[in-house]
C-alpha cells in the first residue's frame, strides 16, 4: 500500500500516453490540486518592516544594497572598503555558529553564466537554497561576483528583521489579503481542501522560519504547478493533504529534476518546439528577475531542468543516428 502510495505522489508525469484521459501533460492548465497563493513579498508585513529588497528602479535598489552592505560592514568590521564576498560567506557561518540548522553546511556557491565578453552575470545559491544573481552591467567576472554577493547579503540580513518571521499576526494578514487578491471568503481560509486553506495549512504549519525558509518550500510547489504534476497527482486521486504533507518534507532534489526534464522530453517529442519556446521564456522571466534583484530559485530551476531536457533531446536524437 506504501509503495502504491509513493508511486502516486511522484513528480513525474510519466509518458503521455499513459496518462489517464484528462491528463494532457501541458503544464499551467488549470487549478490541479489548487496550488496555494504564492509567499506573500518581504515588504507585505506593515509599515513596520524595512523597505522592500528588490524593488523600484534600478538606482534606488543600487543605493539600498550599497547602504546595507556598509552597514552590515560597520557593525561587523568597522569603516573601510568591505569584501561582500567574504562578508556574505562569514554571514552564513556566524548563523551556523549560533545553532541555525543548515542542512548542507554554511557555504555559498556561486556560478557564472558561460560568456568571453561583458555583461557578465553571477548567480549566487545561499546555504538554503534562495538563490540571487547580478544585478548590474557587470563588465567583469570578478565585478558580477560582487554583484551577486552584494544583494545575496542585503536579503540575508533583511531576512533576520522580525518582521519576516511567520507569526500568528502575518498569517492572518497574508490570509487576509489572500481573500482579497482572489476573492475569496472566510470559509475557504478554513478549509484544507481550498487553495486559500492549503496555503493557511503551509503557513501554520512553518510558524517561526523566515519568509526565504518559507520560499525554498514554496519552490517546490511552485514548479509542481508548472511542471503539471499538481494536475496528473489530482487525476492520481491524491489528495491535497497527502500532497502538501509528502513536499512540505521533501527537498528539491536530482530526482524531482530528472522526472520533470523527462515530462519535457515527452512534451517536446508529443508537440515538436515546446520546450524551445518554455525556455526562451523561462531566460527572459529570470532576467528580468535578476535584474529586479529578485529571489530566483524558481526561475533557475525551471531553466536548469529544460536545458536538462534539452541534453536529454540531444543524447537521444546522437544514440539514433
Amino acid at each position: 500500500m506504501e509503495s502504491v502510495r509513493a508511486a502516486r505522489l511522484q513528480p513525474g508525469l510519466g509518458s503521455l500516453r499513459s496518462l489517464r484521459p484528462g491528463v494532457t501533460g501541458a503544464p499551467g492548465l488549470g487549478p490541479g490540486l489548487g496550488l496555494p497563493p504564492p509567499p506573500p513579498p518581504l515588504g507585505l508585513q506593515g509599515p513596520a518592516a524595512p523597505p522592500l529588497p528588490g524593488s523600484g528602479p534600478p538606482a534606488v535598489l543600487r543605493e539600498a544594497v550599497e547602504a546595507v552592505v556598509r552597514s552590515f560592514a560597520k557593525h561587523t568590521q568597522g569603516y573601510g572598503r568591505v569584501n561582500v564576498v567574504e562578508a556574505l560567506q562569514e554571514f552564513w557561518q556566524m548563523k551556523q555558529s549560533r545553532g541555525a540548522d543548515l542542512k548542507n553546511g554554511a557555504l555559498v556557491v556561486y556560478e557564472m553564466v558561460p560568456s568571453n565578453s561583458p555583461p557578465y552575470v553571477c548567480y549566487v545559491t545561499l546555504p538554503g537554497g534562495s538563490c540571487f544573481g547580478s544585478f548590474q552591467f557587470c563588465p567583469t567576472k570578478a565585478e558580477a561576483r560582487r554583484s551577486a554577493a552584494k544583494i545575496a547579503l542585503m536579503n540575508s540580513v533583511f531576512n533576520e528583521h522580525p518582521s519576516r518571521r511567520i507569526t500568528d499576526e502575518f498569517i492572518e494578514k497574508s490570509v487576509s489579503e489572500a481573500l482579497a487578491s482572489f476573492n475569496g471568503n472566510r470559509e475557504e481560509a478554513d478549509n484544507p481542501n481550498t487553495g486559500i486553506g492549503a496555503f493557511r495549512f503551509m503557513l501554520e504549519s512553518n510558524k517561526g522560519k523566515s519568509m526565504l525558509e518559507f520560499q525554498e518550500l514554496m519552490t517546490v510547489f511552485q514548479l509542481l504547478h508548472w511542471n503539471g504534476s499538481l494536475k496528473a497527482m489530482r487525476e492520481r486521486q491524491c489528495s491535497r493533504q497527502e500532497v502538501l504533507a509528502h513536499y512540505s518534507h521533501r527537498a528539491l532534489d536530482d530526482d524531482i529534476r530528472n522526472q520533470m526534464a523527462m515530462d519535457w522530453v515527452n512534451r517536446e517529442q508529443s508537440s515538436p518546439g515546446a520546450l524551445s519556446r518554455e525556455l526562451a521564456s523561462t531566460e527572459r522571466e529570470l532576467d528580468e528577475a535578476r535584474l529586479a534583484g529578485k529571489e530566483l530559485r524558481f526561475h533557475k530551476e525551471k531553466k536548469d531542468i529544460l536545458m536538462l531536457a534539452a541534453g536529454q533531446l540531444g543524447s537521444t536524437h546522437s544514440s539514433s543516428c
